[in-house]
């Protein structure tokens, strides 16, 4: 695919591709279902997503097929017979997105068991860890069963907002970003904040409430403005951990 794109489409590839083998990495796949989106640099109705039937950690820069906010493949490499093509239910939600957040170029689902975990409790995320402070205003989303029609985007969108990130209930999480590099930073840490809060909780010991003001002075330290954007320092760092044990993403 490299000779059918542009510079900038190939780099949004590569950044791309890395994202799908850190996602598993850090354990957060789930096997070939998910999907992590980028939009197509200087195309806004256009994005990369992961061919349905290929595994996080085979994902490659070339394997990635392009389409439209409307679902129309415009370009996907030959993949034999397999004839790989899109899931549906992973486009509806992405597509709705980068419809909308015009700002947003990435767009990250997991079906963690940490953030299904949380996404079915009823008290949700608790701000009950630092990392966990910087979602205290995250959204939520209820359940509406599997992702299969329109229907159901502008509800979502509306969940969303302009916000970076979102609780499925019942379901997982979903992160956004300006970058590839920002929307992992996002969802790594939901997912740590997860993570700590079921391990918190099975201990069955009382959790340590924080007061209100600290809480809110801790989520205004996470917002933009008040630091650098997300993935600025350590996607470099990432691609070249990437580079060092996997590096076939880049193919």
């Amino acid at each position: 695919m490299r000779a059918h794109c542009s510079d900038a489409e190939w780099q949004a590839r590569v950044d791309l591709a890395a994202c799908y083998r850190l996602v598993e990495l850090y354990g957060m796949a789930d096997m070939m279902a998910n999907h992590i989106s980028a939009r197509v640099p200087g195309e806004d109705n256009a994005f990369l997503i992961n061919p349905y039937g290929m595994m996080y950690e085979e994902i490659t820069a070339s394997s990635l097929i392009k389409v439209d906010v409307d679902g129309t493949i415009l370009s996907k490499p030959d993949f034999g017979d397999l004839d790989y093509g899109i899931n549906k239910a992973g486009y509806v939600i992405h597509s709705a997105v980068h419809a909308h957040r015009h700002e947003v170029d990435c767009v990250i689902h997991t079906h963690s068991w940490a953030s299904m975990a949380v996404s079915s409790l009823e008290c949700g995320l608790l701000p009950i860890t630092q990392t966990a402070m910087r979602f205290l205003k995250i959204g939520y989303h209820d359940y509406q069963g599997v992702v299969l029609g329109t229907e159901e985007q502008a509800s979502l969108l509306e969940d969303l907002g302009d916000g970076e990130a979102l609780i499925l209930r019942n379901h997982g999480a979903l992160t956004v970003g300006r970058t590839v590099g920002e929307a992992f930073n996002w969802m790594h840490r939901l997912e740590l904040a997860c993570r700590s809060q079921l391990a918190a909780m099975a201990t069955g010991a009382p959790l340590q409430a924080v007061p209100r003001p600290v809480l809110e002075a801790t989520w205004n330290n996470y917002q933009p403005g008040t630091r650098r954007p997300y993935g600025v320092m350590e996607w470099p760092a990432l691609l070249r951990k990437l580079d060092r044990i996997d590096p076939g993403y880049r193919d």
